[in-house]
């Protein structure tokens, strides 16, 4: 089960999801397309435009003005409406706090694991008859993880090779024992967007990176004070316009083939 593809003229190669405080990406001539899905609608019309010749789609996953919570997103209708425009490339920065003490604000870490603490979301797109068991043993795209890690090197940010985010419900931010408990683990990365959208791109065989720009501390840190939306805002727009740099400078070096094993990932996947 894969989605109908749209007219020609609106397809895209590679789609971009925008977090908190990145709203926008293309600039010049923008062709904004609503699309319905059997899911409802996204979070937004799409911006389809061209970046370093490459055909874009940008959805800001919360909105315009950060109108939709974490927990509200649509991320099914977020990815199939991106599938429907012909998008096999998913980039999505986050907004995310850091676990670790040397993970420090304005650090970006290119995630290779997650850890789901969600309820209650949509999560697959297999609700039967058909059954399908993706594996996310490796949710993440090798590919696009390496590649994005090289070129922000080359533009000199400080760039983790690999992290596990845990995923929480939000909207609320931990308490300071739940935020001890995910550091204890070893865990890197805290946000409340990354599933289900990580594993629903798997499932629509996308090729998927996440690049997480830490805007804080968590509160299980020792000496931490709370965060607070002011101090997130302030990092983020401290540091917008290195994402958006990453993102310009990577879509050029992809090739229009696919050798990773997202491209594959239903082959072993439905049960018959």
């Amino acid at each position: 089960m894969l989605p109908q593809l749209l007219r020609s003229e609106d397809r895209a190669d590679v789609g971009v999801f925008g977090g908190s405080g990145f709203y926008s990406l293309i600039e010049g001539e923008v062709d904004r397309i609503s699309v319905q899905t059997p899911y409802g609608a996204p979070s937004d019309s799409i911006a389809v435009g061209r970046v370093g010749g490459v055909r874009v789609a940008f959805l800001p996953r919360h909105g315009q003005h950060h109108r939709i919570p974490p927990h509200a997103i649509n991320y099914r209708a977020n990815l199939w409406a991106m599938a429907q425009l012909g998008v096999t490339r998913i980039i999505a920065p986050t907004a995310a706090g850091s676990l670790q003490p040397y993970v420090k604000p304005g650090d970006f870490v290119v995630c290779d694991q997650f850890v789901d603490r969600t309820y209650g979301r949509e999560q697959t797109f297999y609700d039967g008859p058909r059954v399908v068991h993706i594996s996310t043993a490796d949710p993440y795209c090798a590919d696009l993880r390496r590649r994005s890690i090289d070129v922000g090197r080359e533009l000199g940010i400080t760039v983790h090779d690999s992290g596990t985010v845990v995923v929480i419900q939000g909207p609320r931010f931990s308490t300071r024992a739940e935020s001890k408990w995910y550091a204890n683990q070893g865990w890197q990365v805290i946000n409340m967007t990354q599933y289900p959208e990580v594993a629903l791109a798997r499932e629509l065989e996308m090729c998927y990176v996440n690049i997480a720009l830490i805007t804080d501390y968590d509160v299980g840190l020792e000496g931490i004070e709370p965060v607070t939306v002011e101090e997130v805002v302030r990092v983020l727009n401290a540091n917008n316009e290195r994402v958006r740099q990453l993102i310009e400078r990577l879509l050029p070096g992809l090739s229009t083939q696919r050798t990773c094993e997202c491209a594959r990932a239903l082959e072993q996947a439905v049960i018959s």
